[in-house]
Formats: C-alpha cells, sequence, structure tokens
C-alpha cells in the first residue's frame, strides 16, 4: 500500500467531497449538535490525515471518519485535557474502528438534515446558508459572499442558527404535504444560491467559488432524486442544466464576455439541454407550475436557438408575465422589460423598466443599469446611455462584463 502522505491528503480531501454533509447528517440525526457533529469530523479528518500517511488509507475511507468522528463525542473532555492524549488517543481509536468495519451501507440523511436547517424556528435569512456550510461544508466567507454580508456577521448567524437546532430539539425529518412548501423553498433557495454563485464564475478560477456550480447541480440531483414527485425540485435541476449546459460558449478563446444572444450554439452541450428538457417535461406534467419550472421554461426557450436559428422572444415575454405574477421580483421585471424590447420594440421595453425606477433595490443593481443603457442606446438617446453605462461599469466585479460595458459606452461616441 502507498503511504505517501501526498496519496494520504488526496484520499482525505476525496472523502471529504464525497462524504462530508453524509457523514454531519448522520452525526447530527442522532444528537441534533449539528455543530457539534462538524466538531467531530473536523477532529475525524485530522486524524486521518495524521494517521493514514503512515498506516495506508484504509479500506472504507467513509466508515473510518464516522467511527473516529462518533467516538469523538464520547471523549470530549479526556482529549481536551492536553494535545499529546488527544493524539495517542485518536490513534488507539483509528487502530480499533478498523477492526470493526462491515459491510453496511450509512444511510443519508442528508435530505432530513436540509429539513432541519429550513425548519420555521430558523431565521428565514440563514436557511439557505446554514444548509450550504452543514451539507457542502462552505466556510462562512464563501457563504457570506453568496448573500451579500460579512463573514463575522454571516459567521455568528450560522452559529446561532445551529444553537437553536440543539436547544429546541428541530427534528430531522421530511416534512409532512401540509408543512412542506414553504420549507422545500429554502431548500431549493440554498441550492439556488450555491449554483449561482458558481456561475458567476464562468472560469471556475476563483478559489472560494471553485466549483460552486458544480455542487449546485449534484444537491439538485441528490434532492430530484430523494422527492421525484415534488416538480419544483425537479424544475430547479432543469434550470441549472440548461445554464451550465451553455457554459463554454459564456467566453471567447481570450476570456471576452459573450452575451447570450451571440454565443455560439455549437458550443453549448446538447446532453445537458437534453437531459433538462426531459425534467421540465417531467415536472409539467404534475400540473403544478412553480418560479424554477418558469425560469427554467424561459432558458428552454433560449436554447431552442440551437435548431431553429431564432428565439422566440414572444413567448419568453410571456413567460414573464407569468414569472411577475408569481414572484414579482424586479429582477423578474427587469428580464421581462427586455424580452418586451425584443418583442416589441425598444421604447416599449424602456417603459416596462422605468416603471421599476422607485424601487430603491435597484439603485445598486448592474442588470438593471445595463439593460437602461442598452434600450436608450438603441433609442439614440445617448447622453442618458452614457450615464447608464458608466453607472453599470461602476457596479459591475466581472472584470470581462466590465470590458464588454466599457466598449458598449465607447461605442456611443461613435454614433
Amino acid at each position: 500500500m502507498d503511504n505517501r502522505p501526498e496519496i494520504a491528503r488526496a484520499a482525505a480531501e476525496a472523502a471529504a467531497r464525497q462524504s462530508y454533509g453524509k457523514l454531519v447528517a448522520f452525526l447530527a440525526a442522532r444528537t441534533r449538535d449539528v455543530a457539534g457533529a462538524e466538531d467531530a469530523l473536523a477532529d475525524a479528518f485530522a486524524a486521518a490525515l495524521e494517521r493514514w500517511p503512515q498506516t495506508g488509507v484504509p479500506e472504507k475511507p467513509e466508515a473510518w471518519l464516522l467511527a473516529v468522528a462518533r467516538r469523538r463525542g464520547v471523549d470530549a473532555v479526556r482529549r481536551r485535557q492536553t494535545g499529546e492524549a488527544a493524539r495517542d488517543h485518536l490513534k488507539l481509536i483509528a487502530e480499533e474502528v478498523e477492526a470493526r468495519m462491515t459491510d453496511e451501507e450509512l444511510p443519508d440523511e442528508r435530505l432530513r438534515l436540509m429539513f432541519a436547517c429550513a425548519h420555521p424556528a430558523i431565521e428565514a435569512s440563514v436557511r439557505a446558508p446554514l444548509i450550504l456550510q452543514t451539507i457542502l461544508g462552505f466556510d462562512a466567507a464563501t457563504i457570506a459572499s453568496a448573500f451579500l454580508v460579512s463573514p463575522a456577521t454571516m459567521g455568528q448567524r450560522l452559529v446561532r442558527a445551529k444553537t437553536r437546532i440543539r436547544e429546541i430539539g428541530i427534528p430531522f425529518r421530511v416534512p409532512e404535504r401540509a408543512e412542506l412548501g414553504e420549507r422545500l423553498g429554502a431548500v431549493l433557495e440554498a441550492i439556488y444560491a450555491a449554483f449561482a454563485e458558481g456561475w458567476t464564475d464562468p472560469a471556475g478560477t476563483e478559489t472560494r467559488r471553485r466549483n460552486l456550480a458544480t455542487e449546485g447541480i449534484w444537491l439538485g440531483r441528490l434532492v430530484a432524486s430523494l422527492m421525484p414527485d415534488e416538480p419544483e425540485a425537479v424544475g430547479l435541476l432543469a434550470l441549472m442544466l440548461f445554464a451550465e449546459a451553455r457554459r463554454a460558449a459564456r467566453r471567447s478563446p481570450d476570456g471576452d464576455f459573450v452575451p447570450l444572444a451571440e454565443q455560439d450554439t455549437a458550443l453549448w452541450d446538447d446532453t445537458l439541454i437534453d437531459e433538462a428538457e426531459d425534467l421540465l417535461e417531467r415536472a409539467a406534467a404534475k400540473e403544478i407550475i412553480g418560479r424554477y419550472q418558469l425560469e427554467a421554461a424561459v432558458q428552454s426557450a433560449h436554447t431552442a436557438r440551437r435548431r431553429g436559428g431564432r428565439t422566440d422572444w414572444a413567448a419568453i415575454r410571456q413567460l414573464y408575465d407569468a414569472l411577475l405574477a408569481l414572484a414579482g421580483s424586479p429582477v423578474v421585471a427587469i428580464n421581462r422589460a427586455v424580452a418586451i424590447a425584443e418583442d416589441e420594440g425598444a421604447a416599449a421595453g424602456l417603459a416596462a423598466l422605468y416603471v421599476l425606477g422607485d424601487d430603491k433595490r435597484l439603485d445598486d443593481y448592474q442588470p438593471y443599469w445595463a439593460a437602461r443603457a442598452g434600450l436608450l442606446a438603441r433609442l439614440g438617446t445617448t447622453g442618458l446611455a452614457a450615464e447608464a453605462y458608466d453607472r453599470a461599469i461602476g457596479l459591475e466585479r466581472d472584470p470581462a462584463v466590465r470590458r464588454f460595458l466599457q466598449e458598449k459606452r465607447a461605442k456611443l461616441t461613435m454614433l
């Protein structure tokens, strides 16, 4: 057996990637102590990094980690006494548990843990972040970035939420149908938040956001497989697959941003699109329409261009009408205005956009200013268009998108 430290570390990292949420869920479901489960698992991974380079990677890393983590809870007080005692004791545990491995499969409690995190007793704003941390092991800084708060604030919220789960004994179970709606929404929101944060890093080069889109799809597949009769769970998976299918077309070979309307459809992933279409059809068959299904239907309408060569903007506008009636989101309203502009002309689109002008949430929302600038430019109102482009450029964090907006701004002077 190869005992090189790098092999052991790679095995520990692989186990963390594949099993972290499963192990936390299994431990926490029995104790209601999410923080304690995370601490126990952290100790188990530390033991693996120390032990496996010496003894080799065990045949069943997941079972090894679980056994060490479970013993940690029993022996926590003794191991806090001295560092040396802790290391020696973990070695003894490791030797004991390797001899006691069985072929039993670890039950998957992740869905139950997700619903515990989405319990009404947990503050609504922290339910999605809590799911991201407990299931995927995200640190507070990564989660804070996704939810636009400081890492310190996010860390405090997560600690309070875990304490509440333990103190009031929130049950780890999938809720009954009557109480499912709101809590399933929180679970799906967490998954979509993970995907969206990774989606904003199309090249996958930012360490803190690396693989988040992949993780979001993985979670989406998990929930859709465990709840196949929930149309919104299936619809969310379809939505993420439609978006992921276009990843290779979102940047030019030089790293420049390519807007959806100008993307080379030959670069889209037909396999993912076909899977998404099948999922959307399956969800629609339940005849219970929801946000994620409608958003997936919008993406389906866009991807139809790969065959017909044109985009059906009238259909997309109708889908946004339905979404706006269902969700009332300013983000949806902006996309609807863009669709109206493509279907009826820039003036009609701008009129729909101006209706949103009093919403203060849009003051610092880049897509609003970019859409406004583009429509003003199409109408020849270059002065106002330039002001809107300046606002959008100042709000944009992605260098490639910022360059794209700057190029649009520069072309105004040529008109």
